[in-house]
């Protein structure tokens, strides 16, 4: 009797499949949180940043303005918007960027930056920073997301959201 030769499998069994499942399963359970981790730290790196950006063209204008902060007379944030976005004279008032006579600003080149929780852009004014409130889904009159809260008394500004630092800190506190 002739013997058949053995055919060569060229593929995997069942059981070296599922192991093989098994394994990528618990590296992804592992890894996965940290990129989740990652992505909270990302935001709340960038909300600093921004803040800390803002603050500083803010009191960049009162240094340059008599010690007035942008807007310091009024509660319309198109207000706030044209003290850093336009050129400006000591006085405080603003026209187009190159305009002769008008030697400070712009403090932001286009528009504001967005609030990396929220992605809003806009501006509440209030008296009392410290009572604000924050409401991720106000929006002003023209219907720009609000990202910032400010006040044009003390300049002081914070970002428009709720939740808690990875220290443990409000958001709105930063």
């Amino acid at each position: 009797m002739k013997e058949t030769p053995l055919i060569p499998r060229n593929g995997f069994t069942l059981v070296e499949v599922f192991i093989v499942v098994v394994i990528l399963g618990i590296l992804a359970a592992t890894v996965l949180p940290q990129f989740t981790e990652a992505e909270v730290f990302a935001k709340q790196s960038a909300l600093q940043q921004d803040l800390q950006v803002l603050r500083s063209q803010i009191e960049l204008y009162r240094f340059q303005h008599e010690g007035r902060y942008p807007a310091h007379d009024s509660t319309d944030p198109d207000d706030f918007r044209d003290s850093m976005l336009l050129a400006s004279q000591a006085d405080g008032t603003t026209a187009a960027v190159g305009t002769p006579g008008y030697e400070f600003g712009p403090y932001f080149l286009g528009q504001l930056p967005p609030n990396p929780y929220t992605g809003g852009r806009g501006l509440r004014i209030v008296s009392d920073i410290d009572a604000a409130v924050p409401n991720e889904t106000d929006q002003e009159p023209n219907g720009i997301l609000i990202g910032w809260i400010y006040d044009p008394a003390t300049g002081r500004i914070k970002g428009n959201n709720r939740g808690i630092s990875m220290s443990g800190k409000p958001l709105d506190e930063f």
